[in-house]
């Protein structure tokens, strides 16, 4: 699977654009706004965009989704249905943050633990990973030992449990029971910062020590 990290909104949010070398076909993975900057992207990749995949809902992971999933008539898949609640709330989010109204965002298709997705001749599986949200997912290319891991695991960090229904507790569990026994040589994209493996976050991540 080939990918570029498009780094979107005053977050600095890691929308990721990731593709089947094959086929060329692509997903747009958490475009958190910056709608226009996507596309530009896409455009000059010369991908073609097939669904919209979401980690979790919220607002800097989701913000473009309801308009680029119009603009190029494909639907959004992901996260897990436990986060509903926040897609349900992203006026609310946006609101909060001082940011214009967010468009509401309705999958089409909520994913599940043991869920795959097909990108071409990529196969994506589904590893349910809450904690940051109870409905947290991430995606995995076995094949190409790359996950795009969302806000889960960062280069040095973990993803923030102070929202609602976060639990610490869940989120390192999930890390060292679902994230870390696929593998050292595993990398991954991050929802934040610099990519990294979960071999270097196994040995030096101070939150998984």
């Amino acid at each position: 699977m080939d990918y570029q990290i498009i780094p979107v909104t005053s977050f600095a949010q890691n929308c990721s654009l990731i593709w089947c070398p094959v086929t060329l076909q692509a997903a747009v993975v958490d475009p958190g706004g910056d709608a226009e900057k996507i596309r530009a992207a896409v455009a000059e990749s010369g991908v073609n965009v097939t669904q919209i995949l979401l980690t979790h809902g919220h607002l800097d992971h989701v913000g473009a989704a309801t308009d680029l999933a119009t603009f190029y008539g494909v639907p959004v898949v992901g996260p897990h249905r436990a986060d509903a609640f926040w897609l349900d709330s992203l006026s609310v989010q946006s609101q909060l943050f001082g940011l214009s109204d967010c468009t509401p965002v309705q999958p089409d298709r909520w994913l599940e633990e043991g869920d795959t997705v097909q990108l071409g001749e990529t196969t994506l599986e589904i590893l349910h990973c809450p904690g940051h949200t109870p409905g947290h997912i991430v995606f995995f290319d076995r094949t190409d030992r790359l996950l795009v891991s969302g806000d889960v695991i960062f280069n040095g960090g973990v993803g923030r449990t102070d929202f609602p229904q976060g639990s610490h507790t869940d989120l390192i569990a999930a890390i060292k029971h679902k994230l870390l026994p696929l593998g050292d040589n595993v990398t991954f994209l991050p929802g934040h910062g610099p990519m990294s493996t979960l071999g270097r976050e196994r040995i030096s991540n101070p939150f998984l020590q």
